[in-house]
């Protein structure tokens, strides 16, 4: 359902939606130098103090209007809400649990307009994620959100504010959507910078998910009706990202299905290799939590394109339940799926992206951590990984014209590479580099 189409405005949000819509197109001087936003983009709402929490300065939402996004911005959500915004994103949304993907936010740190280094930095957060416990605050949803026993409650953007970085993050309205759509969204959010600082260039750091947007917009891989890359980057840093694709939802289908299936008590926001499932004796078909269009529903297309076999590289876990059929499809003791490969034929964007390309002039940069640790679940081990993807997909440089420099961090894991300490040094020193 689109925003027209559903309640939850408020008055308030409303007039400073259309206030706001009437300065987006027209630009809005927000530093020296600033210009007007592209034509294309909308500045529907602005949030600040009052309302902005986890130490960000204000945060705003922005709508491309560009012709055929619309037709393709209403993305499927899990219909029991596990997909939904949460927590003030909502409000950031106008009200909108479950937004079109023609819309995004826009986080500014402290620091934004004043910070001395010149190039600003734009964070991208990964699958199932906000830019809030992404980048500001790791412990905002609690005990292990962040890989750890304990979390910290500041992260990457305030490392680098501290360290004179001028700090943007976006903020994805779906939250395991089309990296194609938030590609397009990554290069609003870098226009929107451009405007606002009057810079030529941005930064950006893809974590996870987060990478397949970043470099799918400086690839300019795109919709039929999407922008190609502007030329807008002056380097690209991949935080545990899978350039080379990752299976762990089908080498460990099993466990990991325990986390998804509501019989099962699963409640995760995630896409499972199953169509169907036995759980407590119950024969059960959830076709909206597939990786694959299943039964009208496709709610988790973003995974879907993050998609490699490695079964070639590491082989299968045979010791898990019903391993066989998980990963090349069948029917199980357990368990009914397509298998990987169905799954890699409905749109995987590894192999696209790496005939694509990344420029010669954007710099790139890949981190990738070595602790297979991640707490509550079943951690990669087949091969050496952060616990989710191997570390020779996360520094696979395919495609990647002019590589500045690789870097494992031993002591992260896929959820602690944006705040453990290591890592943000690491991000910061790449950052600086000329």
């Amino acid at each position: 359902m689109r925003y027209g189409q559903r309640a939850g405005w408020g008055v308030i949000a409303a007039v400073v939606a259309v206030v706001a819509g009437l300065l987006g197109g027209g630009g809005v001087a927000d530093a020296a130098g600033a210009t007007a936003y592209p034509a294309h983009l909308s500045l529907e709402a602005s949030y600040g103090a009052g309302t902005v929490t986890n130490g960000w300065e204000r945060v705003e939402r922005f709508r491309d209007t560009t012709t055929g996004f619309a037709a393709s911005a209403a993305e499927g959500y899990p219909p029991d809400g596990r997909g939904d915004q949460d927590g003030v994103r909502v409000t950031y949304f106008g009200g909108v649990a479950r937004p079109a993907s023609d819309r995004f936010l826009l986080y500014s740190a402290p620091g934004w307009n004043t910070g001395a280094q010149s190039v600003p930095v734009l964070l991208v957060h990964g699958a199932n994620d906000t830019a809030d416990r992404a980048w500001a605050n790791p412990g905002e949803s609690g005990g292990y959100g962040c890989g750890a026993m304990s979390c910290p409650s500041t992260g990457l953007m305030q490392y680098l504010a501290a360290r004179g970085r001028r700090v943007f993050a976006i903020g994805f309205a779906h939250k395991q959507g089309d990296n194609l759509m938030q590609a397009q969204a990554v290069g609003d959010a870098v226009a929107a910078i451009k405007a606002k600082l009057g810079v030529a260039k941005v930064d950006l750091v893809g974590w996870s998910k987060g990478e397949m947007s970043a470099r799918a917009y400086v690839s300019s891989l795109k919709p039929a009706w999407g922008r190609a890359y502007a030329g807008d980057v002056r380097k690209l840093i991949t935080l545990g990202g899978p350039n080379g694709g990752y299976d762990y939802p089908y080498a460990h289908g099993w466990a990991h299905d325990f986390s998804i299936w509501p019989e099962c008590g699963g409640k995760i926001n995630a896409p499972s290799p199953h169509s169907r499932m036995t759980c407590y004796g119950t024969y059960t078909a959830h076709p909206e939590y597939s990786m694959t269009p299943s039964g009208g529903y496709d709610d988790y297309p973003g995974q879907r394109q993050m998609l490699a076999r490695w079964d070639a590289v590491y082989g299968v876990d045979q010791s898990a339940q019903d391993w066989y059929t998980t990963y090349y499809g069948g029917q199980g003791f357990y368990t009914a799926g397509d298998g990987i490969q169905k799954a890699l034929d409905s749109g995987s964007l590894v192999a696209p992206l790496r005939r694509a390309g990344v420029p010669a002039t954007v710099t790139t940069y890949l981190l990738a951590g070595a602790a297979p640790d991640v707490i509550g679940i079943v951690n990669e081990n087949r091969g050496p990984s952060d616990g989710v993807v191997f570390i020779s997909s996360a520094l696979d440089t395919t495609g990647i014209a002019t590589v500045g420099a690789t870097a494992t961090i031993a002591d992260a894991n896929h959820l602690e590479l944006g705040w453990n300490g290591t890592s943000t040094a690491q991000v910061a020193a790449w950052l600086a580099l000329p």
